[in-house]
């Protein structure tokens, strides 16, 4: 069975990534989003490891991600899975709350799965409405199913505060990581530089953003590549400036969380500036 995904976006939802895509032997590492992920699965079985452990997403259900939240994707069943996915950034998704619901605070997802076949039906009809050019269809079903898995699953997002002192050090690293993304240190000399151990440096760090330091810099360098190449820089100078040996490096990694090839994710960025 063939595997197959287009990652677009629609001039008129500005900010929201939109994904059609049919895996089988598809893997995503441990990654993040900026966005939400609401995905819709069409048929099939999606699993996709999720703080609290692995979550089971089958045809009507979604499968639910907040920002910055680590995951991973594959799947359930030989046959892979078909899904349709929309990634509304977190202000548009703040938006929504406060018009549409009772929740106070940053809103989020309780739940990283939910079955509700109507909502599923929803998201696959943002993706037809943006397919045909049908801006006003797009708009209005996308902030009705946002507003409809609010209410059903929606909750304040926990505060984000740096509380302990392990989580202080991990968010210096961390920064340490974001300015020197193209040339990082070593674990023992990051450690040493915040004058701590190499293991409790991977500790702190680990509880605090839910993966090691070099799983975290992958993550970092495909999205800042993402925003390289939405700016027209080419996949191959995008590569070297995020600090990747070369292009078919970006492209291992940048496949494997984005779930296409840059130069894949690129064309149809054009595609839309184009239209602009």
């Amino acid at each position: 069975m063939n595997e197959r995904a287009r990652h677009w976006q629609y001039d008129e939802l500005p900010g929201v990534d939109l994904l059609r895509a049919r895996y089988v032997r598809k893997t995503f590492v441990r990654h993040t989003h900026e966005n939400f992920v609401i995905a819709a699965i069409a048929d099939g079985v999606e699993v996709f490891h999720h703080p609290g452990g692995d979550q089971y997403a089958g045809a009507g259900a979604l499968a639910l991600v907040n920002p910055d939240t680590p995951h991973t994707g594959r799947a359930g069943v030989p046959e892979g899975w078909r899904y349709g996915a929309v990634y509304p950034p977190a202000d548009v998704v703040a938006e929504i709350a406060a018009e549409t619901t009772g929740l106070r605070g940053t809103p989020g997802f309780v739940s990283p799965v939910v079955d509700d076949p109507y909502a599923a039906r929803l998201v696959h009809q943002v993706l037809r409405a943006a397919d045909e050019g049908n801006a006003l269809a797009a708009d209005t079903l996308l902030r009705t199913a946002v507003t409809r898995l609010l209410r059903l699953n929606g909750g304040p997002m926990p505060p984000r505060e740096v509380r302990t002192a392990g989580a202080r050090i991990a968010a210096r690293a961390r920064d340490v990581l974001e300015e020197r993304m193209a040339r990082p240190p070593t674990l023992e000399r990051l450690a040493t530089g915040l004058g701590t151990s190499p293991f409790a440096l991977l500790r702190a760090f680990r509880d605090t953003y839910g993966m090691p330091p070099h799983a975290w810099l992958t993550d970092a360098r495909v999205r800042r590549a993402r925003r390289l190449l939405d700016a027209g820089t080419t996949p191959s100078e995008a590569a070297v400036a995020v600090g990747f040996t070369d292009q078919p490096h970006l492209n291992r990694h940048f496949s494997r969380m984005v779930g296409v090839p840059p130069g894949a994710y690129q064309r149809e960025r054009k595609n839309v500036q184009d239209l602009r």
